[in-house]
This record gives C-alpha cells, structure tokens and sequence, in this order.
C-alpha cells in the first residue's frame, strides 16, 4: 500500500472526511524559472525526438533521470531494467499547469520497478510539486536526435521489434538545433525548411523588437521571410521559411547576425513609430497560441 493509501485508510478510520481535492491553477508560463526556460518549450513543442538529462530531489533524494520528448505506446515514464528513468515531456496532460503535470510524473516514475513503464500519468492537483521544486541541475542540455533508437540503445531488437522502431523513425521530421542560437530549430516539413526560435524575454517585449525589425527590413533570416509567429508555453517563437535546397549550417551566421540585431531591438526603450506599430500589428495577426 502507497503513502497515499495508507493516509486515506487512517483517516477514514479516524473518522476524517478528505479535504476537497482543487484542481491545479493554469499557468501561462509553467517552465518559467527552471534552467534554460526554451529548451523546456521546444522539447515540449518543437522537437520530434530528443533526450536532455536533468538531476532531480523528490523527498529528499537526488536522482539522475533522462527527459524525451515521447516515449514508446506513448508512455509518460519508463524505468529501464538497469533503474535508468526516462520521463517524456510531450505526454498529455490534463491540467493547466505543464510543470506540475511532469512533476507528477517524475515522482511516480521513481517509484517504479526496474523494467516498467508508467502506463497512466497520475492525476494532478494544486497541492501538487512543480518541476522548480524537483530540478537541481542548473542547465538544460538538449540533445536532437535524428530518431527513437536512443529508446533502446545498448538493447538487442527483435525483427518485429526493429521494424516497429523503423516506422516511428519513418515519422521524425528532421531537425537541427542552430548552432550559435541554441533555442532556434531548423526543421523540415514536406518539402519545405523553417526555422523556429524560441525567444526567452517577454512576449510584449519580444514582438515591439521584432516588429521594429519588421518595419526596418531587417527581420529576414538572409532570404529567408519572416511568416509570423505563435506563442508556446507564455513564450513567442517567430518562425521564418528558409531555403530548402541548403543544410540547418549555412544559416548558422545570417542566424546569429539575426539574433545580435532582436538583442538590439529589445534594449530599444523608444515608443515605437507609426510604421513601427503597423508592423507590430502585422506580427501580431499572424500570432497562434498552442498553449
């Protein structure tokens, strides 16, 4: 019998009704405060498959655990048979607070046997822990991977096992982290190539740069266009199309040039201009809100 059941049963014997349960608050910005706040957002909204270690304390003791962005069956945590704990940051939710959604998660997974997957996310509330209660690792580094093989790695496949992780590895839209923008993306869609940055300041101060970029001819990626943005998480993240037929590298510059001019921007305290707030507009009628 669990912690939790043990509590329930002595105080139905006691004789004590259980408190209303209340459901967890919604928060605009659940990853806000944890270390590097958009590589939480893009393994959560941008990346197909990648994994990021992270050192949590839950009751007193310190784990070492693996972050995905998903898991085999969709599970939201798995133990290995060696006790290594990989918990998937895209598994669905059922409350307005993603950080204590993982969190619940993260705790049930350490309470695993060896060998087995958590099947269910259990249920959230709002005396539940946040991921800022757990987290004591002080970055966030995320590695992209070009499929799900790091699921098994070091483990020998079946036939049906291997043709099973061939198609999910069929499904990974390829993706690139920019290397001197860490929280930008190059991905590739159909036949088309976009990258995605996650800007890390705040979304008014985020869109007055980007719109006086706009409005200067300065918010292209090279000849890449600016096409809108939408916002993830309380974070916006602009999204530009860029030439196909070249890798993720060879906008490695015109990215970080991109990235030293919204720097810029965002310390530009000014009102904006007429042709300022027009362009600003124009960002905004292209934003969409995932979360």
């Amino acid at each position: 019998m669990g912690k939790a059941s043990r509590r329930r049963a002595q105080n139905k014997a006691a004789g004590i009704k259980p408190a209303k349960v209340q459901p967890a608050p919604y928060v605009a910005r659940p990853f806000e405060g944890l270390p590097n706040q958009a590589q939480w957002v893009a393994m959560r909204e941008i990346v197909p498959a990648a994994s990021a270690p992270v050192t949590v304390e839950v009751d007193g003791t310190s784990h070492d655990i693996t972050l995905a962005t998903v898991l085999p069956m969709g599970w939201p945590a798995m133990k290995r048979d060696t006790g290594e704990i990989f918990v998937a940051v895209q598994s669905l939710t059922g409350s307005g607070d993603a950080s204590r959604d993982l969190a619940e998660v993260v705790r049930a997974a350490i309470e695993l046997e060896a060998g087995m997957p958590l099947e269910d996310a259990p249920r959230t509330t709002a005396d539940s822990p946040r991921m800022q209660d757990f987290v004591k690792s002080d970055d966030l580094e995320v590695t992209v991977h070009d499929g799900f093989d790091f699921w098994v790695e070091g483990q020998d496949l079946d036939e049906a096992g291997r043709a099973s992780m061939d198609r999910a590895n069929e499904s990974v839209s390829p993706t690139v982290r920019m290397k001197d923008v860490p929280s930008a993306y190059w991905c590739q869609i159909g036949q088309r190539t976009y990258v995605r940055w996650i800007l890390e300041v705040d979304e008014d101060k985020a869109t007055d740069a980007l719109a006086r970029l706009h409005a200067a001819g300065e918010s292209g990626l090279g000849e890449g266009r600016l096409l809108g943005a939408f916002r993830a998480y309380g974070l916006l993240v602009p999204v530009w199309e860029v030439d196909a037929s070249v890798e993720a590298s060879a906008h490695d510059a015109e990215m970080k040039a991109l990235a030293a001019r919204f720097d810029k921007a965002v310390k530009n305290d000014a009102a904006l201009t007429p042709q300022e707030r027009r362009a600003r507009n124009g960002v905004v009628s292209r934003q969409i809100t995932l979360r």
